[in-house]
């Protein structure tokens, strides 16, 4: 039989994609796999071995790419970069601990660049990386070794390690001329951090952002919006990188879309809509937000608070008036919510998320239902139930901005420059 071209290889292995379940970031993945797309490789399958003290990670992919690895503490994880990787995995794929590995997630981590972020079960430091084609095939496989070590070396490790990535700077500048409400959607979660997972395997990134395109339609509809979003696929943002952009951008209005789960308790169930508070309402909600806060350890990367601390009176004053409009869009939306759907027992709530705290921009993050709930994760993926709280969200939105009589804003930035609607 004669040996296939590396072309006719690739295109083989991309064949097999054809049948993988699909998901709600599938349209990035399509054009990324299609013939010709070749600006990302394609990972089809991710294996666990432990021979002795050393556990191996192997990626299958279409074609061979670089890697870099190094190690983090608190919590002790390696992190795996690599160029482009369009993951075709099954479900379940990185929950299952082998050796020094107890779990490991991968997605999109930036434009243009993926990663894996290896959970340990103890100190370990990342052996060789190698890469061999398979003879049969022409399949890559991609090689990453962990092994033992102790505390001390392995906190040297991390030290000498340098994982802060170039964030994204470019932040696209609102048009001079248009002075309608900007709308900053910020969809939960996304890349290497897949947020809350249902016990379908469901990841809570996919279900918001599905709900975050569909809020974002409708509010293009109307015409009265400038509408964006944080990402605007299923890629990962850092939590400052998030309050950067909108307020970058000169937001009108932020609204953070999630979905909790707590799976000890799957009859909860409902809406809840949080505001920003250095002291939260209570020690559910306080729980809530030191789980999300913690969403750029997960993907790799160290925490940058962003905004948080108040330089002098008039930034505090700006800060104040700032979570003032913020709680009245909150009750508003509450208002237009609660026909459409289940909300909880306490539906509207204070915490310290991350994402709430910019001084000058009204922000929300609404976490639209419980994964962990059966009712709702079906509701959650419902495209009727969908349209009913996006029309809800959208007439929240139209109350907010209606009663405000002006939109003018200030000139270039002071001290004492500051983002002021009229209250509504």
């Amino acid at each position: 039989m004669p040996t296939r071209s590396p072309l006719l290889r690739s295109l083989a292995v991309l064949a097999v994609l054809g049948a993988a379940p699909a998901t709600a970031q599938d349209g990035d993945r399509a054009r990324a796999a299609a013939p010709g797309a070749n600006q990302a490789a394609v990972a089809i399958a991710a294996d666990l071995a432990t021979t002795g003290g050393t556990t191996k990670l192997t990626l299958t992919l279409s074609r061979a790419i670089e890697a870099r690895a190094f190690v983090m503490e608190r919590p002790d994880r390696a992190v795996i970069d690599l160029a482009e990787v369009n993951f075709q995995l099954g479900a379940g794929t990185g929950r299952k601990r082998d050796g020094l590995v107890s779990s490991f997630r991968y997605g999109l981590f930036a434009p243009g660049r993926s990663r894996i972020v290896v959970d340990l079960a103890q100190p370990a430091s990342v052996g060789r990386i190698e890469t061999v084609t398979r003879a049969r095939d022409g399949a890559v496989l991609l090689s990453i070794e962990f092994q033992r070590t102790d505390r001390e070396g392995f906190r040297r490790a991390a030290v000498a390690s340098d994982p802060a990535p170039a964030q994204r700077k470019a932040a696209a500048e609102p048009e001079a001329t248009d002075a309608r409400p900007l709308i900053m959607v910020d969809a939960g979660h996304g890349g290497t951090d897949p947020g809350a997972i249902a016990a379908t395997g469901v990841f809570e990134k996919d279900i918001v952002f599905g709900f975050a395109q569909a809020l974002v339609s409708r509010l293009e509809g109307n015409g009265r919006y400038r509408v964006r979003m944080t990402r605007d696929r299923d890629v990962f943002v850092p939590l400052s990188e998030r309050v950067r952009i909108a307020r970058e951008a000169k937001a009108d209005l932020f609204v953070s879309i999630h979905a909790d789960s707590i799976s000890s308790a799957p009859q909860v169930r409902g809406a809840t809509i949080y505001t920003g508070s250095e002291k939260a309402t209570d020690a559910e909600s306080a729980r809530l937000a030191e789980r999300e806060n913690r969403a750029d350890a997960a993907a790799g990367t160290e925490s940058n608070e962003g905004p948080g601390h108040v330089a002098d009176i008039l930034q505090e004053l700006t800060l104040r008036e700032t979570r003032t409009f913020s709680s009245g869009f909150a009750k508003g939306l509450m208002a237009h919510l609660g026909p459409v759907m289940e909300m909880s027992a306490k539906p509207h709530r204070e915490a310290g998320f991350q994402v709430l705290r910019s001084p000058d921009v009204p922000s929300v993050l609404v976490e639209l239902g419980y994964l962990s709930s059966k009712r709702d994760l079906d509701l959650l993926q419902s495209e009727a139930w969908r349209a009913e709280v996006t029309g809800g969200m959208a007439k929240a939105i139209d109350a907010f901005f209606g009663n405000r009589t002006s939109l003018t804003r200030p000139g270039p930035p002071r001290r004492s420059a500051a983002i002021a609607p009229v209250s509504p």
